[in-house]
């Protein structure tokens, strides 16, 4: 088999993964259904209403990660997930009937944004946490990217059948599809060989959530990813909300235009994700490397002068991110002692994720403000004032150097003196 599908040699990771293309794809569907329905049949293209309804989907994802990641820790991931994903549905549900009946008002959608929250911080961690109990460690990586391939995957089917759908029958009906996907999981995970699992170590007694805190504080190394990737999911992964606006009011797209950036975005994403694939190690310079290219590229979107431009600097956009998450999420995963995943992985997505609430209205408002590109140039402003601070802390803390090769096969170095060296140094 391919070093890019390894993992997929794995009859639950296989068993798993179908399942989960299948809900991916929903899940996008719903996603784009859900902004058309806010930004065009219950208020007048309100920025600040999107961003309200982006906020709370991952508010409780910010709010509950420590208590989250104890119960996580603590009961089987196959029964929680099911648990989670039915819930998940359950919203999708209701959602879509309100649309169909004509019922549906912004409060409304609100509040299934924030039922949506609630099971998705139990179910993001929980998904990222159970990944190390269906493959060997040696194959976490592979399945990590494999993973966002699958969710990209998802990205790239689902705006485009979404947008054909909504303006073929309505909006509702796209959000009904997204319901009934949530199943394709809830079956997945009933077929699989539970002998074939590695549980991780169970947490027991009290001080579950300070154990899980105290440990993160101790790991200047994962502290270290965990803040690139708040501010990275805080003010540049916006994408649900900027493309809309971009779409509508810049480039005065309708349903189908917008659901094709959509698709575009996965397709970068999508292609950044196989690559990473192949990579058995997830790399600091490789994370550093591909949130200077995000910078990048999400300037170059907020300046493009037309839709297409705009579409390919999305693309770049996607990959970048794409890039930077996997790379983070194994590196958090492989680095975390198994008895704590669950907790460091429910801090990670809610720092990743669970950003959002803090950074959507935000962008929302400035969006109003001074205009839709501002709410793609921020990002780009945030992650690179990060990436400087970061930089300069590591050279003047951690004694590390980055540098950039112009050999034939040029790449970027980030190096740390020996152990010998830095006594030596000191003894001066």
């Amino acid at each position: 088999m391919s070093p890019t599908f390894a993992s997929l040699s794995v009859r639950n990771y296989r068993v798993y993964a179908t399942g989960g293309i299948v809900s991916n794809t929903g899940t996008w569907m719903g996603r784009t259904a859900q902004d058309w329905v806010v930004l065009t049949m219950l208020t007048d293209h309100s920025a600040t209403a999107l961003g309200i309804v982006t906020g709370l989907q991952f508010l409780p994802m910010l709010a509950l990660a420590p208590w989250a990641g104890s119960v996580i820790d603590r009961v089987p991931k196959r029964t929680l997930l099911m648990v989670s994903q039915a819930m998940l549905g359950l919203a999708a549900l209701v959602g879509g009937v309100l649309v169909v009946t004509g019922a549906a008002q912004l409060w409304h959608f609100y509040l299934i944004a924030l039922a949506t929250g609630l099971a998705t911080a139990f179910d993001n961690p929980a998904r990222q946490s159970f990944v190390s109990e269906m493959v060997p460690m040696d194959r976490l990586a592979n399945a990590v990217a494999l993973n966002s391939a699958s969710f990209n995957l998802g990205r790239l089917a689902g705006p485009g059948v979404a947008g054909l759908v909504i303006a073929a029958v309505g909006s509702g009906p796209a959000l009904l599809l997204n319901a009934a996907s949530f199943g394709a999981v809830i079956v997945a995970l009933t077929l699989m060989r539970t002998s074939e699992l590695s549980p991780a170590p169970r947490a027991t007694g009290r001080g579950g959530v300070r154990e899980g805190l105290r440990y993160v504080r101790g790991r200047p190394d994962i502290m270290l990813v965990l803040l690139l990737v708040f501010v990275l999911g805080t003010f540049g992964l916006n994408f649900q909300m900027t493309i809309a606006l971009m779409a509508t009011e810049v480039f005065d797209r309708g349903a189908q235009g917008y659901g094709l950036l959509g698709t575009i975005l996965a397709v970068g994403s999508l292609s950044a994700a196989l690559y990473s694939a192949r990579r058995n190690q997830p790399r600091l310079r490789v994370l550093l490397a591909s949130l200077t290219g995000f910078t990048v590229a999400a300037t170059a979107a907020a300046l493009a002068p037309t839709y297409w431009t705009f579409a390919i600097a999305l693309a770049a956009c996607g990959g970048t991110a794409l890039s930077a998450t996997t790379t983070a999420n194994a590196m958090v995963q492989m680095r975390s002692d198994p008895s704590m995943r669950g907790r460091v992985m429910a801090l990670y997505m809610a720092l990743f994720v669970g950003g959002k609430p803090l950074g959507a209205p935000i962008i929302g408002v400035i969006g109003d403000v001074l205009g839709p590109r501002w709410t793609v140039g921020v990002g780009a402003i945030a992650v690179g004032i990060t990436l400087a601070a970061v930089a300069r802390w590591m050279v003047r803390h951690e004694n590390v150097r980055v540098s950039y090769s112009h050999s034939r096969r040029p790449h970027l170095r980030v190096t740390r003196p020996a152990p010998e060296a830095m006594a030596e140094v000191a003894s001066r």
